[in-house]
């Protein structure tokens, strides 16, 4: 795999684009041969020019000068015709080539751990995934092709004109040694300042995509002026990097432009008195003037597609880095769980997030088929991560977690996941309708499986309700439905995927005494004969649960049943002790 060096011309990167290009084998060789084409039409329109001052103007032949007029006015309709459908062809390339590109990005970022995403910024993925994309687009619609286009029109330009007269040559070239310094110049300028509006760009996406999300935390805490504060300052840096870049245009273009008039004047002052001494044909002079322009105008260009290309490569780079990224959940494991009882055991489990900050310490734990575990403990004692574990979201530093005596590494990936049904306490839902929430598109779902579980859960009554009832579109992350609703709709997701292991995650931490209630009787039935485990601090939902384990500080301190939990003195019997008065405190 070639190795990203952010070179100007990294070949090895440029490669790897190129790569995207080859189901378009055809159409890029298309595009390829129509921008040769058109680096060898271009230069006949000043021949043409010449050749009608020459031998038809001067010498007063009004047929020819006809003839040679239609001649120029089918070239210039069968060039705009090619150049049409070059530009075409181009875009059309750099678009389709985006489109399995950003295909590929967002597969291998949905492969990746979550561990990636705790230290990764979503506004940088973001970033990654839609506008770094497209500016790799423009390799093709406006960098490499048109670069290559733009060349060999200047080589062809050049011969044409060494081949006319090398004198007038010579002089229209007189120039372009400094042209080609002060290019050089805008090239390594130009790449630093387009890497600093990238990373800039990055920031801002990040920023806001992170604000706008926490935009109620903002509001509540009446933080809007300090978080202003911040909004300007990366907006000023993205506004001082864009800044760079029109500041390097605007030296290098004015430069291209002095270069050219002195090509020009130097070309009219030589070869007028060339002209006038016999030397040198109107038509010729004419010729070149043309000839100035057709070469000036491709330098200048290709300091601008320059830029374009250097754009798309520093995307690039950025979108290969995302690609290179390996941060995988091993998926070699070949058992299924089409036999599985749902027998859990954890032997001697370390776990951590950041290297040795042991967030479970030698966890040693058994679920038997069919039976609930209830875990409970201070924030930060290792719950959460227990499951995490589970369901292989988080590999394990050391010890096993096995189903059935199998270790859950041995599974495959999916079939482990589609076994397992978290329902968490922060609940997601997407922009999408309520039914599609709960089903997430799963075929396999009726309608009316979904609405014989909403009956069960007593969830159906309140979706109804709802304008268009299960297609109702929830908006983004269900901002239009409470927090109960939204963990009832998260209960249901769980419910209808019928898993053979269920787990849930403070499933009832936030919601009201009725919906607890629905959920309650819900949760009964879908334990029934399944294996489950429960995280709650609602004590009085977990009474029923045929073991109970304790954590605090990632170790495992108490476990038995309720009733021997509360008789034991322990931690469990103040955290009962805690729930009961704050049943007291909310029963007033």
């Amino acid at each position: 795999m070639a190795t990203v060096t952010g070179k100007a011309f990294d070949i090895p990167l440029l490669k790897r684009v190129l790569a995207y290009a080859l189901p378009y084998k055809s159409t890029f060789l298309v595009g390829l041969f129509l921008t040769i084409v058109l680096a060898f039409l271009s230069p006949l329109r000043p021949w043409l020019i010449q050749f009608a001052f020459d031998n038809y103007i001067l010498l007063n032949d009004k047929e020819g000068l006809l003839r040679i007029i239609l001649l120029m006015a089918g070239l210039l309709f069968i060039e705009s015709g090619i150049q049409f459908y070059n530009t075409y062809l181009t875009n059309w390339l750099g678009q389709s080539i985006i489109r399995d590109l950003r295909v590929s990005v967002y597969k291998h970022i949905m492969r990746l751990k979550l561990r990636y995403f705790d230290n990764t910024a979503i506004g940088t993925l973001v970033t990654r995934v839609v506008s770094d994309i497209e500016t790799i687009a423009e390799i093709f619609s406006q960098g490499l092709l048109v670069i290559m286009g733009d060349i060999l029109q200047l080589i062809v330009v050049i011969a044409v004109m060494f081949l006319t007269d090398w004198r007038l040559a010579l002089i229209s070239l007189s120039t372009v040694p400094l042209l080609l310094v002060a290019t050089y110049i805008f090239k390594k300028t130009i790449k630093s300042a387009f890497q600093g509006v990238r990373t800039q760009v990055s920031n801002m996406n990040a920023f806001v995509q992170e604000h706008i999300t926490g935009m109620s935390i903002i509001q509540i805490f009446n933080r809007e002026e300090e978080e202003m504060k911040k909004f300007k300052k990366v907006n000023r840096a993205l506004t001082h990097e864009h800044l760079r870049t029109v500041w390097i245009f605007s030296i290098f273009f004015p430069v291209v432009e002095a270069l050219s008039a002195i090509s020009l004047g130097l070309l009219i002052w030589w070869g007028t008195n060339n002209v006038l001494e016999g030397t040198v044909t109107i038509g010729n002079l004419i010729a070149f003037i043309l000839y100035i322009y057709m070469m000036f105008r491709p330098i200048r260009q290709l300091a601008d597609r320059f830029n374009t290309l250097q754009m798309g490569m520093v995307g690039s780079e950025r979108v290969f880095k995302v690609l290179d990224t390996n941060e995988f959940i091993e998926d070699k494991g070949a058992a299924k769980f089409q036999q599985i009882k749902g027998n859990i055991t954890y032997e001697n489990v370390w776990f951590a997030y950041n290297e040795e900050d042991w967030v479970l310490k030698d966890i040693n734990l058994s679920v038997k088929e069919g039976e609930t575990l209830a875990i409970v403990g201070a924030t930060g004692a290792g719950k959460t991560s227990i499951i995490n574990t589970l369901s292989r979201f988080y590999d394990l530093n050391k010890g096993k977690v096995t189903i059935d005596n199998i270790p859950n590494t041995e599974f495959e990936l999916h079939e482990l996941r589609k076994s397992i049904a978290v329902v968490m306490q922060d609940v997601f839902l997407f922009s999408d309708s309520i039914y599609n929430n709960i089903t997430l598109n799963n075929g396999n779902i009726s309608r009316e499986k979904v609405i014989e579980a909403a009956k069960l859960v007593g969830v159906h009554d309140f979706i109804e309700q709802l304008p268009g009832g299960y297609d109702y579109n929830v908006q983004e992350r269900g901002a239009v439905l409470s927090v109960g609703q939204r963990q009832l709709i998260a209960f249901l997701r769980a419910y209808v995927s019928n898993p053979t292991i269920l787990v849930l995650d403070e499933a009832t931490s936030s919601v009201d005494t009725a919906t607890e209630q629905a959920i309650q009787r819900a949760i009964q039935m879908l334990t029934r004969n399944r294996t489950s485990i429960i995280i709650a601090h609602r004590l009085a939902t977990i009474k029923a649960a045929d073991n109970i384990i304790v954590m605090d500080q990632g170790t495992i301190v108490e476990s038995g049943t309720h009733n021997s939990l509360v008789k034991a003195n322990g931690i469990y019997t103040r955290l009962h002790e805690l729930s009961l008065l704050k049943e007291e405190r909310q029963d007033h």
